[in-house]
This record gives structure tokens, C-alpha cells and sequence, in this order.
């Protein structure tokens, strides 16, 4: 596997919409992406898989467009899979160092073992993500490869897979023709697309306004700490609005996008929209539409709240809060996230790549192309572990060689010794034969 000319594609499967996204990299390390591809998602309730058919034509539609826009074909994917469909934990693992020098075979080792320590049956571990290194005892701050010591503990962040989930995606894409490279966590790839390394340093919240739920992200020091998420999304909203004002679905999801605001302005107490009843027409105030959504947005950073306070990070977020997915562009949203939480947030735009066109640099957006970014990540850390098995396999053979060799050469330096022994040793007899005194011989 190479990153060379390689062409990374991936499927992201929301709630509202399949998106296929396909990139390459260039020979300056810059992401393209060529091409994508929309689909209607049906199947696919708050995140999660729930009729593989429905969810695999949508796959293929998706995937389709995304050939023709590209121009390129492909049959391995890298797939998202949100947030209430895994369980988080953060783990600590040791290994003893023989050597006392840690290498970064070392460390690849300590975090292959957590892979197999962390999950149940049916269980599938999408990401052990380092979190720190300790070194007998000994926070390690920067590079731990090189260090000397007799004990190297990690802690790691662990995202599992619930067994249904994972087995509903494998078998949706499976159906489409398709084979999965890797699953990806949604949140974490959505911040890939949008954030700074310098607000990961910084601390940051990253919040993916989806339609069936909200992801959620948090990293300090350049390090992911936590993900979470809110059950609730734009299509709550819609849901809302539809109840409330007696609409269909498409009505009441036209009428969030075209008025809909997360705050009740006084110049919205006059105006109103009017919508296509039964048999006559509906008036809908601005005001009430506004309150309707608020209401709903309110719980969601309700949620996004509750996880600051639950890790004890609200004041350890330089960087503010980052939002993002389609619910990001509702309009006032970020005048009540500052209100309601308050930190410094702002809208986060597809950032590091290059896109084909305007239509697709928007925050609903974000998760795909982060999968692809996330994508050619994985596949470097794939390479570069190749080339150290290879290595250690090399010393290894070379060790092996050099050993044969010092054992054929040592036969071969004892073989003529025992002949040069065995003829001093007969000499020897004859000489004390011959010098033996005669009185003795006649005893």
C-alpha cells in the first residue's frame, strides 16, 4: 500500500444526506479533492444504520456522482461512523523496555496491545489515540522515542465500535460493492477538516451540527481529550416546527432554512411567511419560528454544556468553541452559543485543501472531506509501519546471517586444532617412550 498517485475516497452516512468524496495529494503534500457526490440518505435514523438496502442505494448513488465528477474509479473506502454508535474510554498500558532505550517500535507495539486489550466480543476499535507518555514514573513531554528508561506507560484514548452499528455499516458498503479501508469517528474527522493546530494547542470544542445529532470534540494540546454527542440535530428542528405549526415536513424544513433564526430579534415581531395550506394559506410568524428553534438549540448547547462541565474544560479553552455541518449556518447561531455558554465561536470552514468548486466549501461538508484527509493520515502511519517491520525484519535475517556465518567460521578454525592436538599428542607418547629410563621399563 502507497500513498504514491494514491486516490483516498470516502463515504460519510448522515442522517440527511450520503455524501462520496474522492482526493489525491500532490507532490507538495496538498490534498485535491477531484470530485463528489450527494444522495437523499434513507435508512439512516440519528447516525445509525438501520435498513442496510435503503442505506446501500444510497451508497451507490453517491458514489456514482462522485466517479463521474472525479473522473476516477475506486473500490476501497474510508467510512465515518457517529458518535452514539461508540463507547469511549481512556485506558493506561505499560511494556517493559529490555533495553532501557525506548525505540518507536516500542511504541507502535504498546499501542498495538491496547487494541486487543479494550474491547468485547463483537467489538470493533476504531481509533486508540495516545494521550501522554509517562517514562518510569516520568511525565515525558515531546518525543518519548529515544528516551531512557525500564517502564514506558501510555494512556490512550479508545473509541469502540458497538458490535450492531459497525456489523450494519460493514454490511450496507459490502452490498454496494464497496470494501472498507478503515472506519473513522465522525467528530474526530470533522475537526480535522476545520480546525488550527493551533486551536488543538490552544484548546478547543468542536461541534458537527448535523441532521440527526450533534458530534462533539474536544482537544488540548494538540491532543484529542474526549468526544460526545447531543441525540439532536436540524432535523429535530424541523420536527419542531412541523408540529408546532401544523406543516408538512418539507414545509416546515423550507421554512427553517429560508426565515429560520436562533434568536427572537424585535424586528421579526411584524413580519411572517406564508405557506400553502389545505385548501388555503398558512401565516407563520418570524417571532414564533424563531422561538420554535431556539427552544430546540437551547437543549443542544444544553448538551455541549454539560460535556464542558463533565470534563472540567471550560476555562481551559483558549481557542473557544468551533462549529460546524449544516446546522452551523443557521442565522444568529453563533450571537446565542456566545450568549448561552459564553465563549469565543466561530463558523468552521473546510480549510488545507484544495476543492473543486465553491459548492462544496460548506460546513455541511466538513465530515466527508475530513474522512479524506483522515484517510491519507492513516495510510502514512500504514506505510511507515510497513517500512519498520521490514527493517526489523532485515536486522533480523542480517543478525540471523552473521550468526550462521561466526558458527561456520568457528567450526572451521576447531576442525584443524584437533587435528594439530591429536598429532603433538602422539608425538608427545613417542617422546616419552623413547626417553623413559631402561630400570624402569625392566620393573
Amino acid at each position: 500500500m502507497t500513498t504514491k498517485n494514491q486516490i483516498v475516497a470516502a463515504v460519510d452516512i448522515g442522517t440527511t444526506k450520503v455524501v462520496a468524496v474522492a482526493g489525491i495529494r500532490d507532490e507538495f503534500g496538498k490534498i485535491n479533492i477531484l470530485g463528489y457526490g450527494i444522495s437523499e440518505s434513507k435508512g439512516v435514523v440519528r447516525g445509525s444504520v438501520q435498513n442496510v438496502s435503503e442505506v446501500s442505494a444510497a451508497i451507490n448513488n453517491a458514489v456514482a456522482k462522485c466517479k463521474s465528477t472525479s473522473g476516477c474509479d475506486f473500490k476501497n473506502i474510508f467510512v465515518g461512523i457517529a458518535g452514539q454508535n461508540v463507547r469511549v474510554e481512556v485506558n493506561t498500558h505499560s511494556k517493559f523496555i529490555d533495553s532501557g532505550i525506548i525505540r518507536q517500535a516500542d511504541i507502535e507495539q504498546l499501542t498495538k496491545e491496547v487494541y486487543t486489550i479494550s474491547k468485547d466480543a463483537g467489538e470493533e476499535i476504531i481509533h486508540v489515540i495516545p494521550q501522554g507518555y509517562t517514562v518510569d514514573g516520568g511525565k515525558v513531554f515531546g518525543n518519548v522515542a529515544g528516551c531512557t528508561g525500564r517502564k514506558l506507560e501510555g494512556k490512550f484514548f479508545v473509541a469502540v465500535g458497538r458490535a450492531n452499528c459497525v456489523s450494519a455499516i460493514r454490511q450496507a458498503v459490502t452490498l454496494s460493492g464497496l470494501n472498507i479501508v478503515k472506519i473513522i469517528l465522525e467528530p474526530i474527522a470533522s475537526g480535522e477538516a476545520v480546525l488550527t493546530e493551533d486551536e488543538k494547542e490552544a484548546g478547543v470544542l468542536v461541534a458537527d451540527f448535523g441532521g440527526g445529532k450533534t458530534d462533539i470534540a474536544v482537544y488540548q494540546q494538540k491532543v484529542l481529550k474526549t468526544t460526545s454527542y447531543v441525540p439532536f440535530g436540524g432535523n429535530a428542528i424541523t420536527a419542531d416546527i412541523q408540529k408546532a405549526c401544523q406543516l408538512l415536513e418539507r414545509q416546515a424544513e423550507k421554512l427553517k432554512i429560508e426565515y429560520g433564526s436562533a434568536l427572537n430579534l424585535s424586528e421579526y415581531s411584524k413580519k411572517m411567511a406564508v405557506v400553502p395550506g389545505f385548501g388555503s394559506t398558512k401565516e407563520v410568524l418570524f417571532s414564533d419560528l424563531a422561538n420554535i428553534i431556539n427552544a430546540r438549540l437551547d437543549e443542544i448547547l444544553g448538551g455541549i454544556s454539560s460535556v464542558l462541565d463533565k470534563e472540567d474544560i471550560k476555562d481551559s479553552l483558549a481557542a473557544g468553541v468551533v462549529i460546524t455541518g449544516g446546522g452551523s449556518k443557521m442565522t444568529n447561531i453563533l450571537k446565542l452559543i456566545k450568549f448561552r455558554l459564553p465563549v469565543e465561536v466561530r463558523v468552521g470552514q473546510i480549510r488545507n485543501v484544495l476543492l473543486p468548486s465553491e459548492n462544496i466549501n460548506d460546513p455541511a461538508f466538513s465530515s466527508a472531506v475530513g474522512l479524506v484527509i483522515k484517510g491519507f493520515e492513516y495510510l502514512d502511519s500504514y506505510r511507515l509501519q510497513q517500512q519498520m517491520l521490514s527493517s526489523q525484519e532485515q536486522k533480523s535475517q542480517s543478525q540471523s546471517q552473521e550468526k550462521e556465518k561466526k558458527s561456520e567460521e568457528k567450526e572451521k578454525s576447531s576442525a584443524p586444532e584437533k587435528k594439530k592436538g591429536g598429532f603433538f599428542q602422539r608425538l608427545k607418547r613417542l617422546a616419552s617412550d623413547f626417553l623413559e629410563d631402561p630400570d624402569d621399563q625392566l620393573k
